[in-house]
């Protein structure tokens, strides 16, 4: 059965191999955290790596920035206490390629404003933000997906209170933020942001169609044209010493 056994084991071997293969092909992928340091567990004092804060009014009296974390490098999370009305948050860049993202963080919140903008991950463009925690909350994860163009993207993405225009206060908490990538967002999911068309629509643009200010250009040199031509064939004017002078003239002839 020497022979025949290897035979069988090989066989076996190969058809598990062939299934694991199979799997891996249809398992879902692992989105890898593009985010650096977004488990909060490494940095040195008050200061979380990678992160920086930023506030509208950045006053100690007015807004204060804490990050704690477990003594072993666990995660962390950081708080953001705007004790006025602000707009504060932490900070990190990122340059995005191409393609869907989702962008998550879980948030607690002590006396958040009801009126404005409320504790969010955001990215600093044009109200790009998550759905709001507000109040008094436990910890509540929120999110919003983001599609980046085909020329890529260079991107702040923010954990705060309040936004642009819409200050706030209280104090807000923020653990495990994630951005990843994925294939599209999931039916009926939101919000849904675009960051190209965004930022195509905040670009200046002329007012008119084209063709209307082509047209508007010729006019304005066939005036520009026209009013010289008159003014260069303006006659003389004639003085009145001048008319004496040829009256004399005749006079003299006859």
């Amino acid at each position: 059965m020497g022979e025949q056994g290897r035979g069988v084991r090989f066989r076996f071997a190969a058809a598990a191999i062939l299934l694991l293969i199979a799997f891996l092909a249809v398992a879902p992928r692992a989105r890898a955290d593009l985010l650096h340091n977004g488990d909060l567990s490494k940095g040195s004092g008050n200061q979380p790596d990678f992160w920086r804060t930023e506030a509208w009014i950045n006053d100690a009296d007015a807004v204060t920035f804490n990050w704690t974390h477990p003594g072993d490098g666990g995660p962390g999370q950081l708080e953001v206490n705007a004790t006025k009305a602000d707009d504060a948050r932490w900070m990190q860049s990122l340059s995005l390629t191409p393609g869907w993202y989702h962008m998550t963080a879980e948030i607690r919140t002590e006396n958040v404003g009801p009126d404005n903008s409320g504790a969010t991950i955001s990215v600093m463009e044009d109200g790009i933000m998550s759905p709001e925690v507000k109040g008094t909350a436990n910890w509540t994860q929120v999110g919003f997906y983001m599609r980046v163009g085909k020329k890529g993207a260079d991107v702040e993405v923010a954990l705060r209170i309040g936004g642009f225009g819409s200050l706030n206060s209280g104090r807000a908490f923020f653990r495990n933020a994630n951005v990843v990538t994925v294939d599209a967002p999931p039916a009926n999911a939101k919000p849904i942001f675009d960051l190209e068309k965004i930022r195509k629509d905040a670009e200046p643009v002329p007012i008119g169609k084209p063709l209307s200010l082509v047209l508007t250009y010729l006019l304005l040199i066939m005036i520009a044209y026209a009013g010289w031509y008159l003014f260069a064939l303006e006659p003389p004017k004639v003085t009145r010493a001048e008319v004496r002078r040829e009256a004399k003239k005749k006079a003299a002839r006859r």
